[in-house]
């Protein structure tokens, strides 16, 4: 099988959820003898083409900032799919590739894949890892019509879709194809890599933990103030990792506490070896947001033993990966507070959390899409 995966950003020189999934099921294709291709934005040093791990990197655009006002910008999503379109083309219609992968989002680049491939018979198949809709109002404000026509024109191309988890699946098929004809392809982890991670010095771990990006979905401020009411009580402390728009609010937040001193930030850790450190040492996970495609740091926290808490909301894949091996609590401070205090005090969870977490395991996902893209490709799908 010869494989091209599509993303304007290439790991490991741009760490991410999306580009970490094709650099994993990527590299295990090729230990299986499958030829694979990544095409991408020129973000490591050398030639343009290069092998990183047995597969093939082509960069088909230069480096460059992919945001703008903490937003993914536009302009950057079309330049990459306009460098594109001419060089896959061309390497479709000598024969080089049985299938395209593209991940979505951002869209153009589904756009411009699809268009590289008319004429032939090499079939498209997505990787959505979200389905935003409504989303799209607090995103681009009044440009949100702009967005909202992208998606649904994205949606509309002649595709083979994999969404991440069964809600994202069921958010696409609300706009767009049979649900029938969607595929789910968890997204995964490495459960050894996790459970060696080095752990952080005594001083240095917490009680409680997060780690995510700081943006209002993930209601880092209703953990803060549910958080603060379980201090009262107890001597527990709560690290935060991550940045994003929301932290300086978040952080004058934290100060106003009655238990300040308690908490805190982090920041963006660069070793991600550094989070699954602080995952292990820490007693309990929480994260309850309310907008979770897939929800990888909840399958991480499994398989670092920590007890999980996610958000129940109708937004959220939280349930789905989490399942009964962690609790889920209500989007509200009384209901997290409530959790917070029964995880503290010893409360597990009825089902293994490592044994949950192995379902993730990136070389059970790798063998779940590998199965799908030979469906695509022999027209069984």
């Amino acid at each position: 099988m010869r494989v091209c995966f599509v993303s304007n950003v290439v790991y490991p020189y741009v760490t991410g959820g999306a580009e970490k999934r094709i650099h994993e099921i990527a590299t295990r294709l090729s230990q299986k003898g499958h030829d694979v291709t990544i095409y991408g934005r020129h973000f490591w040093d050398g030639p343009k083409e290069t092998t990183h791990e047995g597969v093939t990197l082509r960069a088909v655009a230069p480096e460059t900032d992919l945001y703008t006002d903490n937003r993914r910008s536009i302009t950057e999503a079309i330049d990459f799919a306009t460098r594109l379109a001419y060089p896959l083309s061309k390497q479709l219609r000598r024969n080089d590739h049985d299938l395209v992968v593209a991940s979505v989002f951002p869209y153009f680049p589904v756009l411009a894949s699809k268009l590289a491939s008319l004429g032939t018979d090499v079939p498209i198949v997505t990787t959505w890892h979200e389905v935003w809709r409504d989303y799209w109002d607090d995103y681009l404000g009044t440009l949100e019509p702009f967005g909202k026509a992208i998606e649904h024109l994205t949606v509309r191309v002649p595709q083979h879709p994999i969404a991440v988890s069964g809600i994202t699946a069921d958010r696409l098929a609300a706009i767009g194809p049979d649900r029938d004809a969607i595929e789910v392809v968890p997204n995964g982890i490495d459960v050894d890599q996790i459970r060696n991670a080095p752990l952080p010095d005594e001083d240095d771990s917490f009680d409680v933990l997060f780690a995510g990006r700081l943006i209002a979905d993930k209601n880092v401020s209703l953990l803060l103030d549910a958080f603060d009411r379980v201090a009262t009580d107890s001597d527990a402390t709560l690290g935060i990792i991550g940045e994003g728009p929301e932290l300086d609010r978040l952080q004058t937040q934290a100060e106003n506490l009655d238990h300040p001193d308690r908490v805190s930030f982090l920041g963006f850790l660069d070793d991600y070896e550094d989070v699954l450190g602080h995952m292990r040492a820490a007693d309990v996970f929480a994260s309850p947001s309310t907008r979770e495609g897939f929800g990888i740091t909840y399958a991480e926290a499994m398989a670092a033993d920590c007890t999980v808490i996610g958000a129940q909301h109708p937004e959220s894949a939280a349930s789905e990966v989490i399942g009964d091996a962690g609790f889920l609590a209500h989007p509200t401070v009384e209901s997290v507070t409530e959790q917070l205090e029964r995880s503290l005090a010893g409360e597990t969870p009825p089902t293994d959390s490592l044994g949950r977490a192995k379902q993730f395991d990136w070389d059970t996902v790798a063998e779940q899409a590998e199965t799908t893209y030979e469906r695509a490709i022999d027209g069984s799908w």
